[in-house]
């Protein structure tokens, strides 16, 4: 279950159309403590769940992703799997075959989909041309098992390819290791074949958390601070007034959200509706070949 397994069975008891059969954790401890919290059973083998369910949550160490995703659609489990769907693009790929061979729905946990910010900015995107993204935050010892593009440029790379048409035609990369055995701060410059940009800095090591996207495209420039909860939008109206003439400045603010909530409670929707979800397992599939990409990219660069 580990650290985000925890919130997603605090959700799932929360909503009224789910009922919460259980939560799994190899440590018997820690699954008590879960199960009492959110008042259901304690298992400390996944398995022994299966045949009770009908949709899980998958939140363990991305090394496992594959066999434990791949065993909960074998049983007809609907899965919700946390980010990266897998290890490789291969075993990604498998796992959205046999979703479909089971007629299961597979939604991956790219969280950033569900930010009220980024739904609003992703409604009045018609032509993306550059794209920037800062993702920095404070060092945690949860989620070095992977470097810092599948633990946090992932999050970014699935939003990019949600709003840019087209497949990327170049990527320019580089990468540095500071505090783990693998790339804590990485920056990757996609090209796409319509000609969109995309520069991307993620780090893990900042003494400073900066979470902002910034897209310009013709006549509008539109911002997003996650931090702040806050939707910037500078369009060219051709009409008097305004910062500038004919420049209008629209700020938008959010109040606090539950983007997980959101997150769980799509998934039950396309489980019941038994519709693609929000985050597809291809949506999670490609965001993990593209984060995989990078990391050649960057190899190869220090090869050079």
């Amino acid at each position: 279950m580990g650290y985000l397994g925890r919130f997603h069975a605090q959700k799932y008891a929360a909503l009224e159309n789910a009922e919460l059969v259980g939560v799994v954790d190899i440590d018997p401890g820690k699954a008590a403590q879960v199960a009492q919290e959110c008042q259901t059973r304690a298992f400390t083998d996944y398995r022994e769940l299966l045949p009770l369910v009908q949709a899980v949550s998958v939140a363990v160490p991305t090394t496992q992703h594959y066999a434990v995703v791949q065993e909960c659609l074998t049983h007809q489990v609907d899965v919700l799997a946390e980010k990266p769907l897998a290890t490789t693009v291969a075993e990604a790929e498998e796992l959205v075959q046999l979703a479909r061979r089971q007629d299961r729905i597979l939604q991956v946990g790219h969280l950033e989909r569900f930010n009220p910010a980024m739904e609003e900015l992703s409604r009045r995107v018609h032509d993306p041309r550059f794209i920037e993204i800062h993702r920095l935050a404070f060092f945690k010892e949860r989620g070095t098992d992977v470097d810092v593009v599948r633990d946090l440029m992932i999050h970014d790379l699935d939003l990019v390819l949600a709003l840019v048409p087209g497949a990327v035609s170049e990527i320019r990369a580089a990468g540095v290791s500071v505090l783990t055995d693998s790339i804590d701060l990485a920056n990757a410059r996609l090209e796409f074949h319509s000609g969109c940009i995309a520069n991307l800095t993620a780090s893990r090591i900042s003494v400073k958390s900066m979470r902002k996207f910034r897209l310009f495209q013709p006549h509008t420039y539109l911002s997003v601070d996650f931090e702040a909860r806050e939707l910037m939008v500078v369009a060219q109206t051709g009409e008097p007034g305004g910062i500038l003439p004919g420049i209008h400045l629209e700020t938008v603010k959010f109040p606090p959200a539950d983007p997980l909530m959101k997150e769980i409670a799509a998934f039950l929707e396309a489980v019941a509706s038994r519709q693609e979800p929000v985050v597809s397992g291809e949506a999670g599939k490609e965001a993990l070949a593209l984060a995989l990409a990078i990391n050649a990219a960057m190899r190869q660069a220090h090869l050079r």
